[in-house]
């Protein structure tokens, strides 16, 4: 499996995954022009996670340009949920967050109904640092949510 930069040409899987109507409580599906700006952005990273076969995940960070070191993995979705890729995905974003990206944090949120996702960002080193009550709403869903806000340091990522 290898990162790579994302291109126009994925735009169509890109929206094939964050579209699926499982994902769509937890996910936010952008159009073509809304993914196009964060190809030339500097405060954004769009990547594709793949194999010999294509493309299996896409992921979005946010790189303020302050100095600050605090990067934001906005959004992440695999193609195929449950086939046991999940951790090596979320490893190898969490790796080039701190290692490309030079990241001294790294955050993410989840929704308080996504309970595979919370699993998972707990299982990879994460750590819960809040809970914002009532706070994303959902179109599809028709209500407000709960939104979780995760958070790894540099050195808890080193000494994992």
């Amino acid at each position: 499996m290898r990162l790579r930069p994302a291109l126009a040409a994925d735009f169509g899987f890109i929206r094939s995954v964050a579209g699926r109507a499982e994902y769509a409580p937890f996910i936010t599906d952008e159009d073509e022009a809304g993914l196009a700006v964060y190809l030339t952005s500097p405060a954004a990273r769009l990547l594709i996670w793949e194999d010999d076969h294509g493309p299996r995940g896409f992921a979005l960070y946010a790189v303020p340009q302050d100095g600050a070191g605090v990067v934001e993995l906005r959004r992440l979705a695999l193609d195929h949920a449950g086939r046991g890729e999940g951790q090596t995905f979320l490893r190898a974003m969490i790796g080039y967050a701190f290692h490309d990206l030079a990241a001294q944090r790294l955050w993410l949120d989840a929704s308080g109904e996504n309970l595979r996702a919370q699993a998972a960002y707990v299982r990879a080193g994460f750590v819960l640092e809040g809970r914002l009550r009532g706070h994303w709403y959902r179109p599809a869903l028709g209500r407000v949510v709960d939104l979780l806000i995760y958070g790894m340091l540099r050195a808890e990522w080193q000494a994992g």
